[in-house]
């Protein structure tokens, strides 16, 4: 049940747009409208489908807009279920996701602040995102293969990801499966169906999308699933991966976190329609926009999109209205482009998604602040038995770099290999830190 809207004015920024989320209660999912295309092939002068014809008129008309995206909301700020909703899931799958959301808090609070100790060399959170990425993991199929962008710890963790496997990763270890040759929070795991991350911006769309089309012509009961911010969706990849997947009927999700941020570019920089759901009706995708702080109705909304789109074989993206509270990573200082007081206001309770699911719990007398304060210091010895273990791991070989680029290594890159063997050995005193890597 999902349904298309044309764009409105300019998207006020999402500082403007927060309060707002959620006045509309209903779950908006029906069928897509796809009546008065502007398209000429689909006039009624040609075609006699009703549903793709257009009307003509003597007087020029222009549009730049049409009505507004209502918001999917379930949890009010108050923790309450507004009027007419339910809870998609019971209050056990409540609480596990709810421990992920606190884990994951935990996670990147304590390795934010080993980045600043030198002891990683990079990191991003995923702060008041949260249940952006685990309201719409928990909803998926394990089955389904995800391509996730660099804020997505918390889907990771709800598929299985270990404290472990974060912490090798991040320090580069030769247990990661990248050998350490990527930067930190570029995750991966085959075993869960989770593709690797990459640092360049929006490439895993299409790659989704591919896979998606895959899926359909296979017969394959899973989807693809493409994470990536609002930042990601003003590239050329995620135009192009739209059409393809509208087009070829892609078995695809497409999962946009708005954050309000593109490092240091307010979303109202970014764009001048209404975000970006809307790009997903102009291209024919079935669409919904979600309050991404609201857990429940984030898992609401994927879940249905999956079923739509594995019944019909359409693909379907979700716009996730959230606020990155963060820096956009340890590289940046977001103190120098928006004022202090804004990230304060947004990281108020009943706003921000970790509080907000904690009030509903703690009403429906299944959390209270002794369990969070347990489960967060379980999570910190955790992560600190991991760090000990990672530190005592050794780098994986300098050798490896070669490797894993072709399938067998080309007569370049033996040669750049002979070659650094040969200056390796002609100042061997001079890298004694190589006894960190393995032979």
């Amino acid at each position: 049940m999902f349904q298309s809207f044309a764009a409105r004015g300019p998207l006020q920024s999402i500082r403007q747009y927060g309060p707002a989320l959620g006045v509309h209660h209903r779950p908006l999912i029906e069928p897509a409208c796809t009546s008065a295309s502007s398209a000429w092939r689909h006039s009624s002068y040609i075609s006699d489908n009703s549903s793709n014809s257009t009307f003509f008129t003597s007087k020029p008309h222009f549009r730049k807009s049409y009505e507004v995206l209502p918001t999917l909301r379930l949890l009010g700020e108050d923790g309450q279920l507004v009027p007419g909703a339910s809870l998609p899931f019971s209050l056990d799958h409540a609480v596990g996701m709810h421990e992920t959301m606190v884990r994951v808090s935990t996670v990147d609070q304590i390795l934010n602040s080993l980045q600043r100790q030198g002891r990683i060399s990079f990191y991003m959170t995923g702060n008041g995102e949260e249940a952006a990425q685990v309201g719409t993991v928990a909803a998926l199929d394990s089955k389904d293969v995800i391509w996730a962008q660099y804020r997505e710890l918390g889907t990771f963790m709800h598929r299985g990801f270990t404290v472990q496997q974060i912490v090798d990763q991040c320090m580069s270890r030769s247990s990661d499966p990248g050998k350490g040759r990527q930067m930190p929070v570029h995750y991966c795991d085959a075993n869960l169906q989770m593709q690797a991350v990459t640092s360049p911006l929006a490439t895993q769309i299409p790659q989704a999308v591919g896979a998606g089309y895959a899926f359909r012509v296979g017969g394959e009961p899973r989807c693809a699933i493409a994470y990536f911010g609002e930042g990601a969706a003003s590239e050329g990849d995620f135009a192009v991966a739209c059409n393809f997947a509208a087009t070829l009927r892609s078995q695809t999700l497409f999962l946009c976190r708005n954050n309000g941020w593109a490092i240091s570019t307010p979303s109202n920089e970014q764009y001048a329609g209404d975000g970006v759901a809307v790009r997903g009706v102009a291209y024919g995708l079935h669409t919904i926009r979600v309050d991404g702080n609201d857990l429940a109705a984030v898992f609401l909304a994927t879940q249905k999109a999956r079923a739509f789109c594995m019944s019909n074989g359409e693909p379907a993206i979700l716009e996730l209205m959230t606020y990155r509270r963060g820096h956009h990573s340890t590289s940046d200082d977001a103190t120098r482009y928006r004022p202090g007081q804004e990230a304060k206001s947004m990281a108020r309770a009943g706003l921000e998604p970790i509080s907000r699911m904690r009030v509903f719990l703690s009403q429906a007398g299944r959390w209270d602040e002794a369990s969070e304060e347990s489960l967060r210091a379980r999570t910190r010895d955790e992560v600190m038995d991991a760090l000990k273990r990672a530190e005592a791991k050794k780098f994986a070989p300098v050798a490896d770099m070669f490797n894993d680029v072709w399938a067998e290594q080309t007569p370049e890159l033996k040669r750049q290999h002979a070659e650094l063997r040969e200056h390796l050995k002609q100042h061997e005193g001079k890298y004694k830190s190589l006894m960190n890597f393995e032979q």
